[in-house]
């Protein structure tokens, strides 16, 4: 463990937790190995969405009502 790592305790499911175990022994990672990149990857994910909403601040929007109109009107619906 390097010197910025940080300790918490983790409760989880009984199932979760053994199939973390297996997924560990499998992986030859560590159950806190894995739960490190699963929260990595859920935070990058959520990264991207940020970014995604700001690329599209600027649109316009419209109302539901609008666009159940619309649709209809396209022979979408």
């Amino acid at each position: 463990m390097s010197n910025l790592s940080k300790r918490l305790t983790i409760y989880f499911e009984p199932d979760i937790h053994h199939a973390l175990k297996l997924k560990s022994a499998s992986s030859h990672l560590s159950v806190s190995g894995l739960v490190d990149e699963a929260v990595h990857l859920l935070m990058s994910e959520d990264q991207e969405d940020l970014a995604a909403f700001s690329e599209r601040a600027n649109e316009k929007q419209i109302s539901y009502e609008a666009l159940l109109n619309d649709l209809k009107k396209t022979g979408e619906i």
